[in-house]
């Protein structure tokens, strides 16, 4: 696909409702918000099941208001140079309260309190004498001074460490991969584990904040249990997959595990003793709907007038200073001397080359070549034929 981007409307289409301050990221002089086209420059997109939809050749773009992906077709997106963008740490406060508030409210026993107290309904004059007599079997445990074990500690699971030692609890945290600005973000009397099972050890409390992979499909299992201690609270509000739920309902029947708090049920967990299921609502809140809806739409409007990258699952993260010079940006195979061929096709037409950057990742890497001659505001004829000619180019575009 070889397309030019010269000042032409361009038209969004969404696939969910997509909060309004979001939307407004894009002027109406500059683009149409269309959700009949067929033929899309970009899709803004929730929790829309996409892998069915076919899409047209215009489309540059999928942002997801959203963290995670697993609703986009990502690698027939990639194969067809589709960047895929989500929205890391824009609902990362809603997701925080709403595991904090669940870590007290289930140490507390506030669940099955509050739904036992519901039964009382038409007791009458005898309701407070009964709620004397009940509140027994409500008794709860303090968080101060227990151990909170964070897996993953991105935007989210940096927020619940640092708060949770706020709550003056002790916090252990595992993360293999923590980035350099979520390590800056996170407090110093977060305790590092070594490992993952060390975690499992000493934790009174467990939340995770990773995403679903091969690897942590099913973590939380029969053999992961054994190392926990007895009686340890689970807080799921990643994916439900990273739950063997067989062997959580054996764990929860055992008191191997004490509570299971989830953030998607489903027949399996409903049917699970001592388990809370939450209806999706880590991230439901109005705050931050219009958080991702507003980070979505600057990294589409960003890369569709600057070619600009930032927060893609499939595309490398690349930026260049836009100075308003014409710019060719091209994803292609990351093969040996595609750069090269790339620049030999822009210099056959006897074009300066101003600045430049190439990332990569993976199998794929994309190239963005500030022109430095002033063509009037024309592109050479030919030009992106003679690049989208070159064998690994999956698309190029001038801006």
């Amino acid at each position: 696909m070889s397309t030019v981007t010269l000042g032409k409307v361009k038209t969004i289409k969404t696939l969910n409702s997509i909060a309004e301050t979001g939307l407004k990221v894009f002027k109406k002089d500059e683009y149409t918000i269309d959700n009949e086209s067929t033929n899309p420059d970009a899709i803004v997109v929730r929790s829309f099941n996409m892998h069915a939809l076919e899409f047209g050749d215009q489309l540059k773009a999928i942002a997801r208001a959203g963290a995670g992906v697993n609703n986009i077709p990502v690698e027939r997106c990639t194969e067809q140079g589709i960047v895929v963008f989500n929205t890391p740490g824009a609902n990362a406060n809603a997701v925080k309260e709403m595991v904090l508030t669940c870590l007290m409210a289930s140490s507390r026993n506030l669940f099955a309190g509050v739904g036992w107290t519901k039964t009382l309904e038409g007791e009458g004059a005898a309701i407070p004498k009964l709620v004397e007599a009940g509140k027994k079997t409500f008794v709860g445990s303090e968080i101060k001074g227990k151990t909170l074990g964070v897996i993953g500690l991105g935007a989210i699971g940096a927020l619940v460490a640092n708060d949770a030692l706020d709550l003056d609890m002790d916090v252990i945290g595992f993360d293999p991969f923590i980035s350099v600005d979520t390590a800056w973000n996170l407090s110093r009397n977060v305790q590092r584990a070594m490992t993952i099972e060390q975690l499992f050890a000493e934790s009174d409390y467990i939340t995770v904040h990773v995403p679903l992979t091969p690897d942590t499909n099913g973590m939380f299992n029969e053999a992961t249990f054994s190392i926990m201690k007895a009686g340890v609270q689970i807080f799921n509000f990643s994916r439900g997959e990273l739950v063997n739920e067989a062997d959580m309902a054996t764990a929860l029947e055992n008191g191997v595990v004490g509570k299971y708090i989830t953030d998607f049920p489903n027949e399996n967990t409903l049917q699970m003793k001592n388990c809370v299921s939450i209806p999706h609502l880590g991230a439901s809140t109005l705050e931050s709907e219009e958080n991702c809806a507003i980070m979505a739409a600057r990294q589409v409007k960003e890369y569709l007038e600057t070619g600009n990258i930032k927060n893609s699952v499939n595309f490398p993260n690349a930026t260049l200073p836009y100075t308003g010079k014409r710019r060719v940006a091209a994803f292609h195979k990351n093969v040996p001397n595609m750069v090269g061929q790339i620049t030999m096709a822009i210099s056959s037409y006897e074009l300066n080359i101003a600045d430049m950057v190439n990332r990569s990742r993976g199998d794929y890497a994309y190239t963005m070549i500030d022109i430095d001659n002033k063509i009037n505001g024309e592109i050479i004829p030919g030009i992106l034929e003679k690049i989208h000619q070159i064998n690994g180019i999956v698309n190029v575009r001038v801006i």
